[in-house]
């Protein structure tokens, strides 16, 4: 009767009637059923999950690691007196048991889900074997020294650059037809005849002609200017005057001039960067011809042009003519040719007016090879590739 009354006084709370309490057996209920995820606790050393009753957790079993903080179980009474199930008694310093760990450093471990940190996952994954961290180092060094691969000859790195390359940069046209031009024995190389396709050549340093003139190199520009009256013939002028670098702004390389004409003279004259074919072009020694058109009034006598090549007397000496000849004559206007090879000062006015026949006006139609032809008054013009050839072949370049 006495455990009767006491059944029944206890139907609050939640027993059937009739039922006598029992402790839970918590060792057998934890080891049959599996935790739940947050139930889940980790180790300081990042195994198994501590409590899912697989034999070898850190923490399961005996001497295991208790999990932090108490764990409801998932079905089954309270104890009497609303106390916690009885697990192992606790020792000191928060560890459980005698093969637990602190709580402390497995909360210092992991994350608030109860995850290990990634140092700590990174330092749990299993290590690799030895035979197998032998044949990634294998691997490595079999990838990274393979032989080196033969690479064509346009590829590698060749001295010098192919010759119908060098013929199509200086203007000889395309590389075909550069091609066309060595299979037609028209290119030599530093006076020896090519006939082999892709040589390579300096243009630095080897001679290179195309049909016994020398072509012009990359690096070189020339140009030919058709001078009006009234400019002068120099680069810069410090009085303001209209002069020959106000026609070559904006080049990407300093140009100069090739010999002088005066002010008033009209003509061609030419600028380039080619210091040595500048000076080759007005030194004295390999005489250039240049060619004058003057305009003077007559009658003109017929040994005037004996008189100009036998040599007129200067104040600096005689001076001779190379050539001379009448082109028009309308009353008493003549258009006088006249070519000689000095340099001098106004040489051409200088001579004429000496001879009793004073210039009205003068113009340079010629200077060595390059004609003036129909260009403009004011014009500027590149020259071709076969005009600069005759131009080092006139003083041996």
């Amino acid at each position: 009767m006495g455990l009767r009354s006491a059944a029944h006084g206890r139907r609050g709370s939640g027993t059937r009637p009739g039922v006598l309490l029992r402790a839970p057996r918590q060792g057998r209920d934890q080891q049959s059923r599996q935790p739940r995820p947050e139930e889940r606790r980790y180790t300081q050393t990042g195994g198994r999950p501590s409590g899912d009753g697989r034999p070898g957790d850190q923490g399961g079993g005996r001497g295991g690691a208790k999990p932090q903080g108490p764990q409801k179980p998932r079905s089954g009474p309270k104890s009497q007196g609303g106390q916690k199930p009885q697990g192992g008694p606790k020792s000191q310093g928060g560890q459980t048991g005698r093969g637990g760990q602190s709580g402390g450093n497995i909360r210092k471990n992991v994350t608030k889900s109860g995850a290990p940190k990634a140092r700590d996952r990174r330092a749990s994954a299993p290590a690799r074997p030895r035979e197998y961290e032998a044949q990634i180092e294998e691997r490595n060094r079999a990838r990274h020294s393979k032989p080196a691969v033969k690479l064509p000859k346009t590829f590698g790195e060749q001295e010098g650059e192919r010759l119908q390359k060098v013929l199509a940069r200086a203007g000889m046209g395309s590389r075909r037809a550069c091609e066309e031009l060595v299979e037609q024995a028209r290119v030599e190389v530093n006076g020896e005849i090519i006939r082999e396709q892709g040589l390579r050549v300096d243009p630095e340093k080897d001679e290179i002609k195309v049909d016994g003139l020398t072509i012009a190199t990359q690096s070189y520009v020339f140009f030919a200017l058709n001078k009006p009256a009234g400019v002068v013939a120099s680069m810069e002028d410090p009085e303001g005057r209209q002069c020959l670098g106000d026609y070559v702004q904006n080049r990407e390389t300093r140009l100069f001039h090739v010999g002088r004409l005066d002010t008033e003279t009209e003509g061609l004259i030419l600028l380039t960067n080619h210091g040595e074919l500048a000076h080759r072009l007005t030194h004295p020694r390999y005489g250039v011809t240049k060619t004058y058109l003057a305009a003077i009034q007559g009658p003109l006598p017929r040994e005037l042009g004996k008189q100009l090549k036998d040599g007129i007397r200067l104040d600096d000496g005689f001076a001779r003519a190379d050539h001379f000849r009448v082109v028009e004559n309308h009353g008493k206007n003549y258009l006088v040719e006249v070519a000689l090879h000095e340099g001098r000062k106004h040489i051409v006015r200088r001579m004429l007016a000496e001879a009793g026949f004073p210039v009205e006006k003068l113009v340079r139609t010629r200077f060595g090879p390059i004609a003036l032809g129909d260009q403009k008054s004011g014009w500027l013009r590149r020259m071709t590739n076969t005009e600069v050839g005759m131009l080092m072949n006139e003083v041996d370049l």
